[in-house]
């Protein structure tokens, strides 16, 4: 983390008056505040998806959320690579998938060192639902990434950024200690890679891994079948 921050100049012009958006001329101050609400406004939105009381509420506010974020994430036309939609370099996906192996083995050999092991009804799930999750886990990434680490990077820079988007993401699984725990620290790798390298491929591929990794070691008395919010608490 000490690492200069290798984060993506902005793609309009040096000290520009202002942004458009939507033909609309926004002073950087105005811009600010517009950013700031962006963020606000899909976290609630999503906070109501994982907290609304009956499924056909979820199901609701799920497609409000997601509509608000393509919308919100393509108003600047941001390019291919600023989102991280980009082919990922060679060098910086070994980086992320060594990383993610080696967590991977660490978290078993943990779980092995302390006298747990797989649960007796737990078994690799079928490959549909694998790449079922991989899919989830590319939303998932998009959503942290191109929308709330991209905005943060531009209120507060991408060191900051990083901790900021980890922390919200982590927020987000709430009241699961499991996974609240698993994904503030996932998120830190996740994000710092993201700064480094821009591409969400590999880091969807090792989010996948890792998820499924800890549904094996993990009792589902713990992880509650990976459920968060209400669902988490109604389990």
């Amino acid at each position: 983390m000490a690492v200069e921050s290798n984060s993506l100049p902005a793609e309009t012009s040096a000290s520009p008056p202002a942004r458009k958006v939507w033909s609309l001329a926004l002073p950087s101050t105005y811009r600010r505040y517009f950013v700031w609400a962006q963020i606000i406004i899909v976290f609630l939105f999503l906070e109501f998806v994982l907290w609304a009381p009956t499924r056909r509420l979820r199901n609701r506010w799920a497609v409000i959320a997601m509509i608000t974020i393509l919308v919100l994430a393509l108003l600047d036309r941001p390019s291919l690579q600023r989102l991280g939609l980009r082919l990922p370099k060679t060098f910086g996906a070994s980086v992320v998938l060594g990383i993610s192996f080696v967590m991977i083995f660490l978290m078993v050999a943990m779980v092995s060192w302390a006298g747990g092991q797989i649960p007796a009804n737990q078994t690799w799930p079928a490959l549909r639902s694998v790449w079922g999750y991989l899919i989830w886990a590319l939303i998932q990434e998009f959503i942290l990434q191109s929308f709330f680490f991209h905005r943060l990077e531009e209120l507060f820079g991408g060191s900051a950024a990083v901790w900021i988007a980890s922390t919200l993401f982590a927020a987000a699984h709430l009241p699961s200690p499991i996974l609240t725990t698993a994904t503030l620290i996932g998120a830190l790798f996740f994000c710092e890679m993201f700064r480094r390298y821009r591409s969400l491929y590999p880091l969807a591929v090792a989010h996948a891994m890792l998820g499924l990794s800890i549904f094996l070691v993990t009792p589902d008395v713990l992880l509650h079948h990976m459920r968060v919010g209400i669902g988490y608490l109604k389990y």
